[in-house]
């Protein structure tokens, strides 16, 4: 039996979608033809057709309104997960309007969850800074951060807002030489939702980021991004 036929219809029934999208002829938030109309130009069955949309939404690509039609998703903002990367400059890089505020900046004692991610005795002091990214006046991020005093003694003196984000600051002071990612997939709580304007039942993607100089954790970061605005995503080369 050839298998491969019927996966190359499927693919061209993508492609075909994809290129539409690509040539701006259907921008993200427009109807698209319905299963009939594609049937039609393509010359396909109904079932390579539904497969291919069905596919093509499951990918983020599209978004399936039963009893209305197919439409265009809209993009969604993508962090690098192989490197540091700041929010505020992926939002001006893509030419919107950006706002860091500023919820909570001080010092406090380290409650044993936060002493054993960052490597400190249980009530060691650690700097504890909370904040919220938007983009066009839309919460994007929620990011709750402690910092090792020691390695960043004047992280409190400093002017935090949309010219200067805790995250870009500390890689001006101090290089990590190792860190660690991990995602997760949850909801937010009461107070996460509230400031993310969001309901406690809908999805978060949270990025816990942890980095170290010389062996020494420099901070412990919490990043909650609703899942409906925002993806986390790397591409990188592999080499042999």
């Amino acid at each position: 039996m050839n298998t491969r036929a019927p996966q190359a219809l499927y693919q061209k029934a993508k492609d075909f979608v994809l290129d539409k999208v690509h040539a701006g002829h259907w921008k993200p938030g427009d109807l698209i033809a319905s299963e009939n109309q594609l049937v039609q130009t393509l010359g396909m069955s109904r079932m390579t057709v539904n497969r291919a949309l069905r596919e093509l939404a499951d990918e983020g690509r599209l978004v399936r309104v039963s009893g209305v039609g197919t439409f265009v998703a809209e993009n969604k903002p993508q962090s690098n997960l192989m490197r540091i990367s700041n929010i505020g400059d992926e939002i001006l890089a893509r030419g919107h309007r950006y706002e860091c505020r500023m919820l909570q900046m001080g010092r406090e004692a380290a409650s044993m969850p936060i002493a054993a991610a960052m490597g400190v005795a249980t009530g060691a002091s650690v700097f504890h800074l909370m904040c919220v990214h938007l983009e066009e006046d839309v919460p994007v991020q929620l990011e709750d951060r402690y910092v090792n005093p020691a390695l960043v003694p004047h992280l409190l003196e400093q002017n935090f807002g949309a010219q200067l984000q805790p995250a870009s600051y500390l890689l001006q002071v101090i290089r990590p030489d190792e860190m660690e990612h991990i995602v997760e997939a949850s909801h937010p709580s009461e107070e996460e939702a509230r400031r993310l304007q969001m309901d406690t039942d809908e999805a978060c993607l949270v990025l816990l980021r942890r980095t170290w100089n010389a062996e020494r954790a420099v901070t412990y970061v919490r990043l909650v991004h609703p899942s409906s605005r925002y993806r986390l995503g790397s591409r990188t080369v592999v080499k042999a």
